[in-house]
Formats: structure tokens, sequence, C-alpha cells
């Protein structure tokens, strides 16, 4: 069974999901709470267009970890001058979803030659790739992991179907994520993307594994047509019987 993006932001637990994970008083606090912020951001104008040691710190509170020959080349060699020219050509408020956001993220974009030049070192992987890029650009590229690929059934041009998603319907989808923040009470500058990978992420990340995975391809970048969508209050019933957290036993 395959739900919408919508069914997925208005479930009834995503707010609680998105405020446990930003919990600072919480007895297990997670350590991506503060990728976005720490730091003071990777998108602060003074050093937006370069990557830092505080940008290599930030991508280790998702669990990855940049090599040190990497590292190196980044903070003051050759590699870090290629991505400054390449990030610069990036506007660090352009917004996913929103007006040229889609050439931004496209086939022949900046944005996507620094993502590829991180790829061509043999120590980067894609994951670790999109996350520096995720923390210079935080509401243009979303932190996408291999949970949140796994939901999505690893689809191709995966920034221009979620910028294709995101601008639908005069951004609803948009409208929905900064209401779910709100309800949250997540820190105002969290961007839309990482209330959306947040949540995907909460609600996947204990269930996943990498062979025949049970959430593979439950969640649709394209709109379900309403007309052939189940109610959504079915729809999460039924993904939380799914994952064992409710069940018809009472």
């Amino acid at each position: 069974m395959t739900v919408d993006l919508l069914d997925v932001v208005r479930a009834e637990r995503a707010p609680l999901d998105l405020a446990t994970y930003f919990d600072e008083k919480a007895a297990r606090r997670y350590t991506g709470r503060r990728f976005e912020s720490f730091g003071g951001g990777g998108d602060l104008a003074a050093v937006q267009d370069v990557i830092t040691a505080v940008d290599l710190l930030a991508v280790q509170t998702l669990s990855v970890v940049v090599p040190a020959e990497t590292a190196f080349a980044l903070l003051d060699g050759d590699l870090g001058r290629q991505m400054a020219a390449l990030l610069a050509r990036v506007p660090a408020d352009l917004e996913l979803g929103t007006r040229d956001a889609r050439e931004a993220v496209g086939a022949r974009s900046a944005v996507l030659e620094a993502w590829q030049l991180l790829r061509d070192r043999e120590d980067i992987g894609f994951v670790t790739a999109g996350k520096l890029i995720a923390r210079k650009r935080p509401h243009l590229i979303p932190v996408y992991d291999r949970v949140i690929r796994c939901l999505y059934g690893r689809p191709q041009q995966v920034w221009v179907r979620l910028h294709d998603r995101l601008a639908l319907e005069g951004g609803e989808l948009r409208g929905e994520l900064a209401a779910l923040r709100a309800r949250a009470e997540a820190p105002p500058r969290v961007s839309l993307l990482r209330v959306l990978d947040v949540v995907l992420w909460m609600r996947h990340h204990d269930e996943h594994r990498e062979q025949d995975c049970p959430g593979f391809g439950t969640v649709s970048l394209e709109r379900i047509d309403p007309d052939d969508a189940k109610p959504s209050a079915l729809l999460e019933r039924e993904l939380l019987e799914r994952e064992g957290l409710v069940s018809d036993e009472h």
C-alpha cells in the first residue's frame, strides 16, 4: 500500500514524532536535532559558500563521518575551492518548491555538480555528499538517507521530483509542513525540508532493513488521486497496524 506525502504529514503521530526529535530535555536525545543550527548554521552569510570544520562536525550529528583526507581537501585544498565556486552560484535563501528552484536542482545545476564532485571521491557515498550539501543549503536540498530513499522506492531525480510535489496545488504540502512545525513547537529556523525528512525518518527507521524492507516504496512523491485514495484515518490505522503500534485487541 502506497500513501500520499500529505497523509504522512497530517498523521496523528507526526507532531509527537517531530517534537520528540527536537526535544532538548528528553532522556534519549537525537543528535540530529542540531544538524541545521550547530555553530549558527551552514548557510550563515559569512560561511555559506565555504565548507568549514563546523560543517564537518554538523554532519556527524547525522551519523556520517567525512574521512580525514577528504576533510583536509575540503578545508584547505582544491576540493574546497571548487566547492566554494559552485556554492556561490546557488542562492542560500532559495527554497525547494518555489519559483526558480527547479532549475537550481536540475540536471545542469551547480548544486548537482557540487554533489557529484563529492561523489567522485572514493570515500564519499551519496548519503554523506547529500548531507554536506543540505548543511549548506538547508532550504533547497533535503537530507536524504537510505531510510527515506527506501520509503520513496529509490526514485531517480529525487530533488526535482520533490520540488514538483512541494510546488503542486499552490504549495499545499509546504503549508502543511509549516503548520506541523508550529504544532510540534519545533525550532522556527528548522527548514520545511528538515521537517519532512524527520517525520519520514521517525516513521520508518526502526523497521527499516536493506533487504526486503516492508516499507519499501510505501510513500509516494507524486500526488495520489484523492478519488483513488483511502480516507486518511484508515490509511493511518493501517500503517500503525503494520508497524505494530496498534492492534484490534482492547
